[in-house]
């Protein structure tokens, strides 16, 4: 299934394009401006992008202009969308690197034809992920080698750990951020989390990452308490190698101490399934880590009733809901009704809710009115560098809402 990329500043453009490209089972995703784009570009590589030209802070031209500046974006198809028919428009984006024009209004065979053309084109450009049953393709093994590379050398220069913050929904205060691993490599430049830590994962490079992402969080924590950064929870995501590590209480408590933080403002997230995969042992872990004051959180848990069920067994104190649940909720009855569900029964259990992703104001207009208590997105901001997370808990620490 090909992903496409929406990329437009109006929400009737946005919805209207993502029922035509649903209907045809592309998987989607969307961006209210070009400053988001860029950055889900980056994250998600998609396999097209659509995307306005007119748009305000960053415009198409911007957008695709540093998309093509970066290797793991520079081939991705680029169609714009626009309304002007000036031949100047079209040279100028041919100039920068578009594949192709849609003039507004267009039909929906226009679009497909477009979309199939260009994912055509580009077809041998992007390869399938795997070529064999567990063989990699050769730009899984380049990313492989170079990963492999760094952590045998304990070389983490090109690694950075980002900051998303978590606002509160009702007061707009950052009261938390969820930290997220950025890599650039020497060779390959910005490679996306979705392509390095699945091979970390899968190859046990994801152990020692780790290791380096929670001592570099502690790290920080100590420092933003020592400059006067008080009352702020930071979230590390485990995988499931690191979660199972026998060692991860030990490891969890020396850091804690020898960074002098408060562990109560420390919150490990774990999903759903591995801690479905021995969920005693998960439970035990868990009981421990809490009872060293650290929170946890529980990330893109089911809607099942297998995991609604469990919910009430496990020993936690967040719930995240994930953006899948909340994209076009408005238009989707079933949506809010999980959605709902969801916050309500969390509170039941007396769990703070999340919801992350949140990019829309109608998206966060149902969230406060179905009293979910902190949201997580682009609408307020996307994953930082430290300094720059750093200058906006000084300069900004409450967002209008």
């Amino acid at each position: 299934m090909s992903k496409i990329l929406v990329i437009d500043d109006e929400e009737s453009g946005r919805d209207n394009l993502l029922d035509i490209l649903e209907a045809e089972n592309f998987e989607t995703v969307t961006a209210a401006n070009g400053k988001i784009g860029l950055e889900v570009a980056r994250l998600e590589v998609p396999d097209l992008i659509l995307c306005n030209i007119v748009m305000a802070e960053l415009d198409g031209y911007g957008v695709l202009k540093a998309l093509r500046q970066e290797p793991l974006t520079s081939t991705i198809p680029f169609i714009f969308l626009t309304a002007n028919t000036d031949k100047s428009d079209f040279r100028q984006g041919i100039n920068v690197g578009a594949d192709d024009y849609l003039n507004k209004p267009f039909t929906r065979d226009e679009l497909l034809s477009a979309i199939l053309n260009k994912l055509e084109k580009y077809a041998n450009l992007k390869q399938n992920w795997l070529v064999g049953t567990h063989k990699l393709t050769p730009r899984m093994q380049l990313v492989l080698n170079n990963l492999t590379l760094a952590i045998k050398e304990n070389n983490f220069d090109g690694f950075e750990v980002h900051y998303q913050p978590i606002v509160d929904i009702n007061t707009g205060r950052i009261t938390s951020a969820e930290s997220l691993l950025r890599w650039k490599s020497p060779e390959l430049g910005r490679v996306a989390p979705r392509e390095f830590i699945l091979l970390a994962e899968s190859n046990g490079l994801i152990i020692d990452i780790g290791n380096w992402v929670l001592k570099t969080v502690c790290q920080q924590m100590q420092v933003w308490e020592d400059i006067g950064i008080h009352d702020l929870t930071i979230a590390v995501n485990l995988s499931p190698l690191e979660f199972n590590q026998l060692d991860l209480i030990p490891k969890v408590i020396h850091l804690i101490s020898s960074h002098n933080i408060q562990s109560n403002f420390l919150e490990l997230e774990l999903t759903e399934s591995m801690i479905m995969e021995d969920m005693n042992v998960a439970i035990t872990a868990m009981e421990k880590l809490r009872s060293l004051g650290i929170k946890i959180t529980i990330d893109d848990f089911g809607v099942s009733n297998n995991s609604l069920m469990y919910l009430k067994q496990l020993p936690m104190d967040t719930l995240k809901i994930d953006r899948d649940f909340i994209q076009n909720i408005n238009d989707d009855y079933r949506k809010a009704a999980i959605t709902k569900s969801l916050i309500q029964l969390g509170h039941d259990l007396n769990l703070k809710i999340i919801s992350k992703g949140v990019e829309t104001e109608p998206e966060l207009a149902f969230l406060r009115e179905n009293n979910c208590d902190a949201i997580q997105g682009f609408i307020y901001s996307p994953a930082l560098p430290a300094l720059e997370f750093q200058k906006l808990l000084f300069t900004n620490k409450f967002f209008s809402i």
